[in-house]
């Protein structure tokens, strides 16, 4: 007999929602990048250090929505909604807003029942 660890749901919605935000910031932090490479010094360092920051927080968001839409059982139109909202900017922001609101993302919710 194999016991499966169960994830805190209040915990896995806190963390989705912390990546989230993050997985925008970087978003931002990688446009702001791309204006001074291209309009105002020419150079990459900006564009370099925060692609490399928002591929490492997309990744963690494609897994984190995964593992949410999983124990939150979401449908899998959801899903894929959340999993499309990491391509464009700041979208995740709006998803992780939509979700709460409609009561996807409800740990406490999740946790007793």
């Amino acid at each position: 007999m194999t016991t499966r660890s169960r994830i805190d749901p209040v915990l896995l919605a806190r963390a989705f929602r912390t990546v989230a935000i993050a997985e925008a910031c970087s978003w931002t932090g990688l446009l702001i990048g791309m204006v001074f490479k291209y309009l105002v010094v020419h150079d990459d360092i900006g564009v370099r250090i925060f692609g490399m920051i928002h591929g490492i927080l997309f990744i963690a968001y494609v897994v984190i929505t995964l593992l949410t839409a999983r124990t939150f059982r979401w449908r899998a139109g959801t899903t894929v909604l959340g999993l499309l909202a990491s391509i464009p900017p700041l979208t995740t922001l709006w998803f992780e807003h939509s979700a709460h609101r409609r009561g996807l993302i409800d740990g406490e919710r999740a946790r007793q029942g």
